[in-house]
């Protein structure tokens, strides 16, 4: 793939940024972390919103949140080693209930699925 643009390219290089983003943070002991998560294939993401319906929606009413630009959650994940975004990802696991969760207490149709968006992933 190219790294440069050209007049008659159908669509550019890079995805357009995605703008205000609303990031599942967990609490520190002064101040709040961002919340690495894994794709379905390993790999470590960034996760970011674009409303706090959708937030909810897949991590639940009770998951803290900041705001951050798209360039501002990849500098903090950058140190990470976490290269990838993921914007508005809908299909997630169901909630782990305690340490002790196993495959038989996990019940049916507690994932969260929005087919009219899909999700995208950033390297």
């Amino acid at each position: 793939m190219c790294l440069f643009q050209f007049d008659d390219d159908p669509e550019p290089e890079e995805p357009a940024p995605a703008g205000l983003l609303y990031v599942p943070v967990r609490p520190g002991t002064h101040a709040v972390a961002v919340r690495a998560f894994r794709t379905p294939l390993g790999s470590r993401t960034t996760v970011g919103f674009t409303t706090v319906e959708r937030l909810a929606a897949t991590l639940g009413a009770e998951q803290s949140w900041i705001c951050l630009t798209e360039p501002v959650l990849r500098s903090l994940a950058e140190p990470l080693g976490v290269e990838l975004l993921t914007v508005a990802p809908t299909l997630t696991a169901p909630a782990v209930t305690g340490p002790r969760a196993s495959a038989g207490s996990l019940r049916a149709g507690t994932a969260v699925c929005d087919a009219g968006h899909a999700a995208r992933t950033r390297p």
